[in-house]
């Protein structure tokens, strides 16, 4: 068997977690201590993030996407394959070495996704767009974490408490829909999104996408 090879590794700010990226062949890993937080191999319900979120949005004719979380781009590319021409999508990563990665090794990965002029990358915390944000997006589409607690760093539950929920909310236009990715059930983070003002749907997919690998979580919420 191929053995993995550590291509780089990198600091999240704000914590002492370190982010490392891993090759093995053709297959990219990206690890935070022994969590695998994705696999190169892995891109079914990254991509039915948006897929899903985009279906609920399908009648906007010009829609603007907010996505939290670069990773290996399987959400933004699922995104960019279902809308239109006139959409804009602007992706926030907390992590600068990530969007390097994507323009470096990764970039076999990624095509020309990055360089689609629907896109816009921002290295910032996607927390302070969306709370500087007022009904400016149709959808907000998080996978930061493993799911909703805040996993990478302990910052990120701000992102999923009742107040952050509350701010993307605000942030959503409406009919809006925030769409959340999570490696497992969570019935309290349910509750929240409920007690937010959203009408939620719970919906279970595939890790590859084909019907097998691990079951994942989606919560698409529509702001009314």
């Amino acid at each position: 068997m191929i053995p993995w090879e550590k291509l780089d590794t990198t600091r999240i700010p704000g914590t002492d977690g370190e982010l490392r990226l891993m090759r093995r062949g053709t297959e990219f890993s990206i690890m935070l201590g022994t969590n695998e937080l994705m696999n190169s191999r892995l891109s079914g319900s990254e991509a039915a993030l948006a897929t899903l979120a985009a279906k609920k949005i399908e009648s906007v004719k010009n829609p603007h996407l907010l996505i939290g979380g670069l990773g290996m781009g399987f959400t933004l590319r699922a995104a960019l394959g279902v809308l239109g021409t006139k959409a804009r999508i602007v992706v926030a990563e907390l992590v600068p070495s990530v969007v390097a990665w994507a323009r470096g090794p990764m970039a076999v990965i990624f095509g020309d996704s990055l360089n689609d002029p629907r896109v816009s990358i921002r290295e910032m915390d996607v927390t302070k767009i969306i709370q500087s944000s007022r009904t400016t997006f149709d959808a907000i589409l998080l996978d930061v974490d493993n799911g909703p607690e805040g996993l990478t760093r302990q910052a990120n539950d701000g992102l999923y408490d009742s107040s952050g929920l509350g701010a993307a909310y605000a942030a959503l236009r409406p009919g809006g829909v925030l769409a959340v990715w999570s490696s497992g059930p969570n019935p309290a983070f349910a509750k929240r999104l409920r007690g937010a003002g959203f009408d939620v749907n719970e919906v279970n997919v595939r890790a590859t996408g084909r019907g097998g690998g691990a079951r994942h979580i989606i919560w698409i919420a529509v702001r009314a």
